[in-house]
């Protein structure tokens, strides 16, 4: 089962979602308040598994409607993803892919992992 990581960072808070493999799935952008980034994890936890699939790497693609993933090539020619939500937002990304499998891969695992995975908060972990 996945679970959601949430991170401090120096100007905000941002998640993975990490498959039970312990790879991770996809990122965050950077929240500034811990409560807007556990709002982005439960907007994914809605959308993931609902959403349509937009492959921008073919051409004449169908533009879907949100929310949905869309995989597109980087700068660098690598396959990623990108989880809208209904408002169109970005909630979600993923890292660069070799192959377009890969990433079709990630998507799928995105939507299996992210609905129950747990939220894993390290903002509030202390060494007793």
């Amino acid at each position: 089962m996945g679970k959601f990581v949430i991170k401090g960072t120096s100007t905000g808070y941002t998640f993975n979602l990490v498959a039970g493999n312990g790879q991770v799935i996809a990122t965050s952008q950077v929240y500034s308040t811990l409560a807007s980034c556990k709002d982005g994890i439960e907007s994914v936890k809605t959308n993931a598994p609902i959403a349509n699939i937009e492959d921008q790497t073919k051409e004449g693609y169908t533009t879907e409607t949100n929310p949905k993933f869309e995989i597109y090539t980087d700068k660098a020619g690598e396959y990623r993803f990108r989880l809208t939500a209904k408002n169109g937002q970005n909630i979600a990304a993923s890292e660069g892919y070799s192959q377009i499998s890969g990433c079709t891969n990630g998507i799928e695992s995105v939507k299996t992992n992210a609905p129950d995975a747990t939220i894993e908060d390290t903002t509030t972990t202390t060494n007793e």
